[in-house]
């Protein structure tokens, strides 16, 4: 406790002296500048530009502002204005790394790898050890096909980092751009004596086993790379075609079906387990995959030829009359097209167009006439359009590794309006973001019951939308957070006071003392619902902070921790909405969309005017398949006032009008991102 106060006082001196003897126009342009990076940090970046931009008004000789204002544009992914900012900055301190290396992610993000390779040529003149920067420039050779650059690059980085196995996965990388794969295996080899769970090496020599056509080596390879990145959708569609070249049908399936629990939009994995499907005699299920390839690419006529043999197999045969027709319009020398629409005709007894077929086949050449020509191997590049090979999987026609950029910032960017989740988690903040619309209220006569004691230094809100806080509102947390402490000295145990320095610590948040006060909480009154409620907000907000850097194992043991918080709260109070609609977002959180429905089934049971129990239980209709029950459940929450529900309607009727009930989530792996930056 004296130490934690220390700290602080501390703190509070130093501040006092870095503004002693300083104007009263210096005191309020840097307290200007410290609110904006606070609204920054908060994700407030609207604010923070308008902080930013009364700073360079009173100062425009100043670079700092003009950075921070590009951080917080480079955030909203305005990329061009990003860039224009940092080159000011750059004008007015040339010597700033962290400016370069912004201003070289903006650049990347506009695909001008040769202007953000001389920003890092400049970064690296500044700090020659500023290791994301070297990654970064190697991966802008690589785009620019630099390889020899690229190789001396990375042999600078080998000096400094010899014992980095990524560097020498970035070598064979190279290696393999350049068509020498046994220079690349050797690299490989080196990477993973270093590191033998080096996920993109494992990955990497899997795919070039598996071209030299060591299918089972490959998939071995593939087994320990999922270990380590379980969310890659390329290592499943790759292990699926080392198992379907070693004729494990049932295996490729598997694994096309988990790319596409992962990345509902795989084009790949919808084709590829459509034949797949064809083959085992899943007919119908075949022609949804295919359903959905032609509804992202409606001329793909090795696709439509495809459905059509479906269609006839499970009666359709006008459907499959159809497409087969189409495809001949677009290859009139297509024979087995012929042939095959020929049979069906006979089918439906259209004896004449039968006839009209088989004609035109007698009048083909013998060779060609049988329709049976065939390249060599089981699959093809999705770039060679042969209809002839209308029954091959497909591959990539060059394998892409998933690259990142490393970057500080990475994960912090908006998200894309495309993405499909649901809405936030009811939680306990004295900081309410109004909204432009009328919004539900939920009620919570326990909060009431505290509000009413006056024990808090504020009112207390329950709340999906949490406000920013400004560097004042910080500072007063600080404060409180002091006064606790002395009291808690005098009075150690005392229920309130754990209770309000818990508050204070999330919002300060510092998360493991807000979680450890609670504890502390909850041994003196186990039944004190708040204090679950705000264990398992704090829990959750520390996992998130943690999601890019924490195994895979360690965040679903802590989701499953704040479940378990959320599930003692509606066992003590099982009558209270909102604690079963937070359930249901654990929930979905963990994957089981089914225990979601039905937490968010009773969150409405209690109260069916509840808009965000309505908008989420759609989402997790969605993201198990059942697109009728979600847009009805969409609709619901439109008519309650949560408008965004709208644009997923009107996405998700279209695709469902097209043929598809598959929920479409933008892909999480696979896309290149920016690198190297400093945080604010």
């Amino acid at each position: 406790m004296r130490r934690r106060r220390k700290v602080i006082a501390v703190f509070s001196l130093l501040l006092a002296l870095c503004w002693s003897g300083r104007s009263v126009a210096q005191i309020n342009t840097e307290r200007v500048l410290l609110m904006g990076r606070n609204a920054l940090y908060y994700e407030d970046y609207v604010l923070a530009i308008q902080r930013f931009n009364m700073v360079i008004n009173a100062k425009p000789w100043v670079g700092e502002p003009y950075f921070y204002r590009g951080l917080a544009k480079f955030y909203l992914e305005d990329y061009q204005g990003a860039e224009i900012d940092c080159s000011n900055a750059l004008e007015r301190n040339p010597y700033m790394a962290n400016y370069y290396m912004l201003r070289a992610l903006c650049r990347i993000n506009q695909d001008r790898y040769q202007l953000a390779e001389e920003d890092y040529h400049k970064t690296l003149e500044i700090n020659p050890m500023e290791r994301n920067s070297w990654h970064n420039l190697v991966l802008c050779q690589m785009e620019l096909k630099e390889y020899a650059q690229a190789d001396s690059s990375l042999d600078q980085m080998i000096r400094y980092w010899p014992r980095e196995a990524s560097q020498y996965s970035l070598k064979a990388q190279v290696a393999l751009a350049r068509e020498d794969t046994t220079q690349a295996l050797d690299w490989l080899d080196r990477a993973l004596k270093l590191n033998p769970y080096e996920g993109p090496s494992l990955s990497m020599k899997a795919v070039v086993l598996g071209q030299r056509g060591y299918y089972q080596e490959s998939e071995e390879l593939l087994d320990r790379a999922i270990v380590q990145m379980p969310r890659s959708v390329g290592l499943y569609i790759n292990r699926a075609l080392a198992r379907y070249n070693q004729d494990n049908l049932r295996g490729a399936m598997s694994d096309y079906d988990t790319a596409l629990d992962i990345e509902p939009s795989s084009y790949l994995a919808h084709f590829n387990r459509g034949l797949l499907r064809a083959q085992v005699g899943e007919d119908n299920l075949g022609i949804e995959d295919f359903n959905y390839v032609l509804s992202v690419e409606p001329d793909n006529t090795i696709a439509l030829y495809n459905r059509a043999l479906l269609l006839d197999n499970v009666g359709d045969h006008n459907g499959a009359i159809r497409d087969i027709s189409a495809v001949i319009k677009d290859y009139p020398d297509f024979w087995e097209g012929y042939r095959k629409r020929a049979e069906i005709r006979r089918k439906v007894g259209d004896s004449y167009g039968a006839e009209r077929d088989e004609f035109k086949l007698m009048q083909a050449r013998l060779a060609v006439s049988t329709g049976t020509y065939k390249s060599s191997g089981k699959t093809r590049k999705k770039s060679e359009h042969n209809i002839e090979e209308y029954d091959k999987l497909v591959e990539e026609d060059r394998q892409e590794n998933e690259n990142e950029y490393a970057s500080e910032y990475r994960g912090r960017v908006q998200n894309h309006q495309t993405d499909l989740r649901v809405e936030p988690l009811y939680i306990l903040t004295y900081y309410r973001r109004e909204s432009d619309v009328k919004t539900y209220v939920a009620y919570s006569c326990q909060l009431e019951e505290l509000n009413a004691r006056h024990i808090l230094p504020g009112h207390l809100w329950l709340t999906p939308n949490e406000g920013s806080m400004s560097e004042q509102n910080v500072q007063q947390h600080f404060d409180w957070i002091t006064e606790c402490s002395e009291l808690l000295e005098k009075t150690p145990g005392n229920a309130d006071l754990l209770l309000r320095r818990a508050l204070d610590y999330y919002h300060v948040r510092d998360f493991e003392n807000s979680i450890a006060d609670l504890n502390a909480l909850l041994n003196l009154d186990e039944g004190n619902v708040l204090a679950l409620m705000l264990r398992a907000q704090s829990r959750y907000a520390q996992l998130e902070v943690s999601r890019t850097t924490a195994s895979a194992s360690d965040l679903r043991l802590g989701y499953l921790m704040v479940l378990q918080d959320y599930t003692h709260a509606a066992e003590l109070y099982p009558d209270v909405a909102y604690i079963h609609y937070n359930k249901g977002n654990l929930h979905v959180q963990l994957g089981d969309y089914v225990s979601a429905i039905q937490a968010y089934t009773e969150a409405l049971r209690l109260d069916s005017h509840f808009p965000d129990a309505y908008f989420s239980r759609g989402v997790a209709y969605l993201l198990s398949g059942q697109t009728a029950e979600a847009l009805n459940d969409l609709s619901q929450a439109g008519e309650y006032g949560l408008y965004s529900a709208y644009s997923l309607i009107k996405k998700y009727s279209q695709m469902k009008g097209k043929g598809n009930n598959t929920s479409s989530e933008p892909s999480q792996g696979g896309e290149t991102s920016p690198s190297s930056e400093p945080s604010p």
